[in-house]
């Protein structure tokens, strides 16, 4: 498999610097790679080639002119469809949002932009980002590139499956509760859920601030098939903007712990295939000099039953009302089974549950201050099949209690990365998940690539049929 579509970002980059090819040849073998694979997947919804084309050209010209460049200058990238790019709409999947056309760039496309990103393609996620399954009323349903029985991940599936195919090397995403990791898990590539107030986020389409918890709980970040591209975009998002008063500007590099490593690893009572993984990666980082013990994380169960309560006592309140009115049949379905499981706090309760998460987190910073990092899940199993969502609170209960090694993580505000090893299940090299102390998105990087270098690299694969 050849062509300039199937080198990494870093590449890319590279190779437009030096001249030894153009931001139009590179633009143009990534269009050519969407359709060649769009009838398959589904992944890209909103592609522009001539605008496309036009940033290409202006790119080469700062070449020519010798102009500053950034790190990602001439790299094409997409961006998922539920934050704002300028001209574009911001649909969540939502066909009654069609037509919400964006007259700015949201902090992470305008930090992609400043880093030299061409922003060249839209993304698909299901209605209102709320699913682990990416299919709407809207755009359509997006398919799993190794496995199309199973889903690509949501809400950012159109982002993962694009990025394994090739369509662009790094993706935008964002994660609530486990959105970028997830997807990246289900189709063997890599994801990071930066730490909370790492990436700036804002988006001047919203008629009204977002509810506290999806405040705090989500975050923006990169998809990739490289964890050396995680750490170009991660730098490209993460520059300040004044629209988004949570952002930290911290560095991203930070005094490294003493070595060795410490590393807690947790599998949580997950499927045989993913404890399978998890104990490959381990060996792994052991062998890199690493000391690898089997812990007990602190008060998980805990963390998690509050995640849902939360986000679900919110969700009843600010997103269900829109859900009945603007939502497609999927989402009605996926978002019963969901509050069919989870009670919604009284206020009281909901103000003391926030208190708690203090106290959580709290337990959490001190555990991880003895360990560089903890191991565990992406997902309690490997990569549901395609519409389980639809089948029924049972279903529901299934999904929630397996997606928590996800979304305890959102709760606490800490980085996560999703990276394969090289176990495969249903054609999935499985996934396995580093979490370490906030703005420590630096260890997990570093511990990727130790298991990115023993798994092999995912590369770009063609979709299945």
């Amino acid at each position: 498999m050849s062509g300039l579509w199937a080198l990494s970002a870093a590449d890319q980059a590279r190779l437009i610097r030096t001249r030894a090819a153009s931001a139009r040849e590179v633009v143009s073998s990534v269009i050519a790679r969407h359709e060649a694979t769009h009838a398959a997947i589904n992944a890209v919804v909103e592609l522009r080639e001539e605008e496309a084309l036009a940033a290409a050209d202006a790119a080469d010209a700062a070449v020519r002119h010798g102009e500053a460049l950034g790190p990602l200058h001439g790299v094409p990238v997409t961006i998922k469809v539920n934050i704002d790019q300028a001209g574009y709409a911001t649909t969540n999947g939502v066909a009654a949002f069609k037509d919400l056309i964006a007259t700015g760039d949201s902090p992470v496309v305008a930090n992609l932009r400043r880093a030299g990103a061409i922003p060249m393609g839209r993304t698909n996620t299901p209605a209102f980002s709320y699913r682990f399954f990416t299919d709407n009323a809207l755009h359509g349903r997006t398919l799993n590139p190794r496995n199309p029985r199973l889903t690509p991940g949501g809400s950012s599936g159109g982002a993962s499956a694009a990025v394994a195919v090739g369509v662009g090397a790094i993706a935008h995403g964002n994660d609530l509760g486990g959105s970028i990791r997830y997807p990246a898990y289900a189709v063997g590539v890599v994801g990071l859920r930066p730490s909370f107030g790492r990436v700036p986020a804002f988006n001047g389409t919203a008629v009204e601030e977002l509810p506290i918890t999806l405040q705090m709980l989500s975050v923006q970040g990169p998809l990739a098939r490289t964890v050396g591209d995680l750490r170009l975009a991660l730098a490209a998002m993460a520059a300040a903007d004044p629209r988004d008063p949570w952002h930290c500007p911290v560095p991203l590099e930070l005094p490294e712990p003493k070595r060795p490593w410490r590393i807690a690893l947790a599998t949580l009572g997950a499927s045989p295939p993913v404890v399978q993984a998890l104990r490959q990666a381990a060996g792994w980082l052991a062998e890199a000099g690493c000391v690898v013990e089997e812990v007990a994380l602190p008060r998980f169960d805990e963390a998690a039953e509050l995640w849902r309560a939360l986000i679900v006592t919110e969700s009843e309140r600010a997103l269900r009302p829109a859900i009945e009115q603007f939502g497609d049949d999927a989402i009605k379905t996926a978002y019963a089974a969901w509050a069919a499981n989870v009670a919604p706090l009284a206020p009281d309760a909901f103000a003391a549950g926030l208190a708690r998460r203090t106290a959580i987190w709290r337990d959490w910073q001190v555990f991880l201050s003895a360990y560089a990092a903890a191991l565990l899940p992406v997902s309690l199993e490997p990569p549901f099949p395609q519409g389980l969502d639809q089948e029924g609170e049972a279903a529901g209960a299934r999904i929630l209690a397996a997606q928590a090694p996800l979304y305890v993580i959102n709760l606490l505000g800490l980085p996560g990365l999703s990276v394969p090893t090289a176990v495969v299940h249903d054609g999935i090299p499985l996934g396995v998940q580093l979490v370490a102390a906030r703005f420590r998105e630096d260890i997990c990087l570093s511990l990727g690539e130790v298991i990115e270098a023993r798994a092999g690299a995912t590369g770009v694969i063609d979709p299945l049929s």
